[in-house]
């Protein structure tokens, strides 16, 4: 079967299901968006390894495996998601170690963390695309009639796929402050380590550069 290289467009919160976030995924060389649901744990570990620039005091339990399999030179080649039933996305991270290559299950969001820490390619079989795959820029009635809507989060997948990690957090009020001000605040959220907020404070920063 034919694999497709996914890369992440960003993560959005869903309104209507209580702590779940939607990762999405877009294929390289096309236009379609690949949502998945993951908890709120992964969506903060994920999006910590997308800003680089938030450095947490002590090491994510994703930071964790990083460390340990660096020591014990295991390397993750790469992550595929093979599966895809009833809604729920299965993967595959294939590692290496001294030239052998081992296959190891695992939860897609784990798996997608794991990936960005170790610099290795996300894949997914061009069928779960053909099947799971998305355009964003249509409205909800637009969509195909055969789209698997299990798979969706909600009507916050829409087009504009910005990095938002806070539920009900009102972000006008980071718009007033300063990048002084801001860049204060994010070092006090990343000490206390309310990852969250940080990635909220680093969005905002992100935006005035």
């Amino acid at each position: 079967m034919s694999l497709v290289r996914l890369k992440i467009k960003g993560i959005s919160y869903s309104q209507t299901q209580n702590g779940a976030y939607a990762l999405i995924l877009n294929e390289e060389e096309g236009d379609r968006k690949l949502p998945i649901v993951i908890g709120a744990f992964e969506a903060q570990s994920i999006a910590i390894a997308l800003e680089k620039e938030i450095k947490p005091p002590r090491p994510l339990t994703h930071d964790l495996f990083k460390n340990f399999a660096d020591r014990f030179k295991i390397v993750v080649k790469q992550v595929i998601i093979h599966k895809l039933v009833d809604g729920v996305f299965y993967s595959s991270i294939i590692c290496e170690r001294d030239n052998d290559e081992e296959i190891i299950d695992a939860r897609t969001s784990d798996a997608i963390a794991l990936a960005l820490r170790f610099n290795a390619p996300i894949f997914t079989y061009k069928t779960i695309l053909d099947k799971a795959g998305i355009f964003l820029k249509f409205s909800s009635k637009e969509k195909e009639e055969d789209e698997d809507d299990s798979i969706m989060v909600d009507e916050i997948l829409q087009e504009g796929e910005a990095v938002e990690l806070e539920s009900g957090s009102d972000t006008h009020g980071y718009r007033e402050m300063s990048l002084q001000e801001l860049h204060k605040e994010l070092d006090n959220a990343v000490a206390s380590e309310d990852y969250e907020k940080a990635a909220k404070l680093r969005d905002e920063i992100s935006k005035r550069k």
